[in-house]
């Protein structure tokens, strides 16, 4: 069945276009449904398809040649991804696994340029996703080189509460399930030096922390930290 133009109404990759526009864009799209820790695609994958999230958040992580894992990003719902097409790419840069149940909608990349023509809006929105996440990528290759580790991991923990937080009674929770483990990998840190941190910042009060739960009790005092400015 043809997928309604309400899905999309109001996500940024729709951005500007008309309602036939719309309707245009979703004609060649199919949903599907990713249940928590599947695959939507893996690095080196031929890369046949370009996606947007419709429900859920998506974890991208990239294996280096020497075998270890590195969280490059979280997905959140109504972003593009996936779109090694519009990279010139013939295969993912990455791994694109649910972090939690995902409906994802996906289309073949013989569709883009019968998209670029008839919705240059959406392509323009393509485009722009790929231009901030470089620019992310490049910011935070110089927080590796430049940060110490507590900055780094205090800040990525922001990142992700400016990105994917919802209030709650305790502060600002981190929509979606993430382990120690998972903030180890996107800081270039370790569990130990993550497990340290994040407990010396539960004892200050500034974070609160479950099984894979983070939620961000004092987040003027963990900004503070992550630039450094924190009184000793």
């Amino acid at each position: 069945m043809p997928l309604n133009r309400s899905l999309v109404s109001g996500l940024p990759a729709f951005a500007g276009l008309s309602g036939d526009d719309v309707d245009a864009v979703l004609a060649t799209a199919r949903s599907s449904r990713f249940p928590k820790d599947s695959e939507v695609f893996s690095q080196d994958e031929e890369a046949a398809q370009f996606f947007l999230l419709l429900s859920g958040h998506i974890r991208v992580v990239r294996t280096t040649p020497e075998g270890d894992q590195v969280i490059a990003r979280y997905i959140n719902e109504g972003e593009l991804f996936g779109i090694a097409i519009a990279m010139g790419q013939v295969t993912y840069p990455a791994t694109a696994v649910a972090a939690v149940d995902c409906v994802v909608l996906s289309w073949p990349n013989a569709a883009w340029p019968g998209l670029q023509s008839r919705a240059p809006a959406f392509g323009a929105n393509a485009y722009q996703t790929i231009g901030a996440r470089l620019q992310d990528t490049q910011s935070r290759v110089v927080e590796m080189s430049t940060r110490q580790v507590e900055q780094r991991i205090a800040g990525a923990v922001m990142r992700l509460v400016q990105q994917s937080g919802r209030k709650t009674e305790e502060g600002v929770e981190i929509d979606f399930p993430i382990t120690r483990q998972d903030i180890a990998e996107m800081t270039g840190s370790t569990l130990h030096t993550v497990s340290r941190l994040m407990s010396a910042w539960e004892d200050e009060g500034i974070v609160k922390s479950g099984r894979q739960k983070v939620t961000v009790t004092d987040p003027h005092a963990l900004m503070l930290v992550a630039e450094n400015r924190r009184k000793k």
